[in-house]
């Protein structure tokens, strides 16, 4: 059974992997770059003055001008036009062919629009509840976050080769722009996540007989797994998004990993330096100086996942900090419903929570926040929250990349100030280039990113516990950080070394097995006739005929032929049933030198000369001009026209071999 793997996906903290095992092929994850987004302008809600004024960018020497497009800011140049993202590879791949998709949480599944739709995918997409609710509030979000900015342009002249390569900075380094999209559509969502099959830890589910995937815990956000792919005999794991400390999920699953053959692992921590307890501290610690100096907190953040520890972070702190007057606003098109979905989806969550879902109190306490009016949500800017807005306030709001959603019109709103401070806990982006157009920035900015993936220290610890034949793993994994070269202990040292792989390439997965299961009808089994050949050890003949279907083997019993009727001639059936012909008995044992020749002699055959071969011997029956080859594998009787020696010689030789 060869198994290879495809990667159409470049980030390994945002996976795209295709694997094809056993005649399925499978798609591990859809991740989605938007990294992307980092070279186009922010969509401002309310009309920014200062982004209307922003020079476009002319080339040194004037001959390129593409002013409509292009705007210049604090020496940068960003891309003025809807914000694109960078899908998975789709040339490598025909993705009609694909059969299922495996979603291992819900930041993992943000390209699936671009992966089931216009593409001829008519396979199916599994994935736990919680993920599939919550990835579809962050796509949601999305959809809402490029559709109430509506921006009448696409630039696309700055993607030619020839004009990017003159192009400063950034935007000239930006690889595959041709491929960008545009962001999908709400239908498209819709539709896509339609072909989404629910699935609970450790439910198996059979894929075309062939192969068994299971989804298990992974402990790191709600819903989360690793998956297990197997056949009767082979066995990979897919690690992607894992976490071994105790936040809110449930605890991750790791008995289950043990006895692979292969291990694919991805989705390790962006930052394997920070630790995500110290940089919950910092967090707090920043922002009750910032509010007790008067200025407000912005916290650039998805709408689920980190913000639930953060919130509960601040549950425990705010008293402690008398920060007991001071408004928490959550903004977003989804915060009401992603508050309520980390409440009800109790049996995904860690056990001390799921306790509490039991008794009259909330498994988390961002409840009590909301209840005694110091956490708010609002869907955006606009309505209620315009009429409520107290400052000095701490605001948790999207998109983290600073591009696009309500974070732009503070960022507008408070980067004028040094009393005000934006604090980043999300590392899927350098906060450097996020807050690029919007320099020159008086707020101060504190990175604090939190990210409780696992680290290679806990990589190590747990490969040593589940010891899989072979890890696979992404490139990056294999070497120290670009930025940290004499950091050995920031990549992944094992024996065998694991092997790597990058985008766009193709993986032969070793596995050493080389079997098949074939069940035995009951019927067939009654009639065979095992012969004991070694002590423990029986040999039985079957003739059978072998019905394969959705990859299931079955042995069948012969049909009988069909009685010929008498007169009529008989007509050609389509289907005829093979013809069965008795088998021959299969013989075993050998046939030893000195009892056979002393046997030949009791025959009155006494004149034999021996001769030995590398495979056995050679008897020369000289007065009747005949040669009887004895090897391991077989006997040969050579006498020319002599056919009663010939059947005598084979009845002497058969006295030593046993029938099967």
């Amino acid at each position: 059974s060869s198994a290879e793997g495809n990667t159409p996906g470049c980030h390994p903290t945002l996976p795209c992997n295709v694997l094809k095992f056993k005649s399925t092929t499978i798609m591990l994850d859809c991740g989605l770059d938007t990294t992307s987004v980092l070279h186009f302008l922010p969509l401002p809600l309310v009309h920014s003055p200062r982004l209307s004024k922003l020079p476009g960018w002319i080339s040194k020497d004037g001959a390129v001008s593409l002013e409509k497009e292009l705007k210049e800011c604090a020496g940068r140049v960003f891309v003025d036009s809807l914000p694109e993202f960078c899908p998975p590879e789709r040339e490598l791949l025909d993705l009609s062919t694909i059969d299922v998709i495996l979603i291992s949480n819900y930041h993992c599944m943000m390209a699936l629009p671009y992966i089931t739709e216009h593409t001829g995918f008519t396979g199916t997409v599994y994935a736990t509840e919680p993920t599939l609710q919550i990835g579809r509030l962050l796509m949601e979000e999305l959809v809402n976050f490029m559709e109430r900015v509506p921006k009448a342009q696409s630039a696309t002249c700055w993607k030619n080769k020839e004009i990017q390569r003159l192009l400063p900075g950034p935007v000239k380094e930006a690889v595959e722009v041709w491929t960008w999209r545009r962001c999908y559509s709400m239908q498209e969502v819709n539709s896509a996540l339609s072909k989404v099959q629910l699935v609970g830890y450790s439910q198996k589910v059979e894929l075309f007989g062939a192969v068994q995937v299971t989804p298990l815990s992974s402990g790191y956000s709600l819903g989360s797994s690793n998956w297990i792919i197997q056949s009767h005999y082979e066995k990979v794991s897919y690690v992607s998004g894992s976490s071994l400390l105790t936040t809110h999920p449930q605890p991750m699953d790791q008995s289950s990993l043990k006895n692979s053959d292969v291990l694919i692992l991805t989705g390790l921590t962006q930052i394997p330096t920070a630790n995500p307890d110290g940089m919950l501290g910092e967090f707090c610690s920043n922002l009750a100086m910032t509010i007790r100096a008067g200025g407000n907190v912005l916290v650039p953040c998805y709408s689920s996942g980190v913000i639930y520890d953060l919130l509960e972070c601040l549950y425990q702190f705010i008293d402690s900090a008398n920060l007991g007057s001071t408004p928490f606003y959550f903004i977003s098109p989804v915060a009401n419903s992603s508050l309520e979905f980390s409440q009800i989806f109790a049996e995904w969550l860690c056990q001390n929570k799921q306790s509490k879902v039991y008794l009259p109190e909330p498994p988390f306490p961002h409840a009590e926040l909301i209840q005694t009016n110091k956490l708010k949500h609002y869907p955006g800017i606009h309505g209620d929250f315009s009429n409520e807005f107290r400052q000095p306030c701490v605001v948790f709001t999207g998109h983290p990349s600073l591009r696009f959603g309500d974070v732009v019109h503070f960022m507008e709103l408070w980067g004028k100030s040094s009393l005000n401070t934006v604090i980043f806990t999300e590392p899927d982006f350098s906060y450097l280039d996020a807050l690029a157009p919007y320099q020159p920035l008086a707020m101060k900015c504190v990175y604090c990113p939190i990210d409780t993936r696992l680290n290679f220290h806990q990589v190590a610890k747990l490969l040593k516990e589940v010891q899989p034949l072979h890890v696979v793993c992404p490139e990056q994994y294999t070497q120290p950080p670009p930025t940290q070269s004499h950091r050995s202990d920031l990549m992944l040292e094992l024996q065998p070394p694991p092997m790597p792989y990058r985008r766009c390439s193709v993986l032969g997965l070793p596995f050493r097995r080389r079997y098949e299961r074939i069940q035995l009808l009951p019927e067939l089994a009654k009639s065979l006739v095992p012969s004991e050949i070694k002590p423990g050890i029986s040999v039985a003949t079957v003739s059978a005929v072998l019905h394969t279907k959705d990859n299931k083997h079955v042995l069948q019993p012969p049909p009988k032929p069909a009685p010929v009727p008498p007169s009529k001639k008989r007509k050609r059936v389509v289907e005829e049933p093979p013809e069965l012909v008795t088998p021959k008995p299969l013989l075993s044992g050998a046939v030893p030198l000195e009892p056979f020749l002393a046997l030949l002699h009791k025959h009155g055959i006494t004149e034999v000369k021996v001769e030995d071969t590398p495979d056995g011997h050679i008897l020369h029956l000289q007065a009747e001009d005949t040669l009887i080859q004895l090897e391991e594998d077989g006997t040969h009787i050579v006498c020319d026209s002599n056919e009663p020696l010939r059947a005598t010689l084979r009845d002497l030789v058969l006295r030593f071999l046993q029938k099967l």
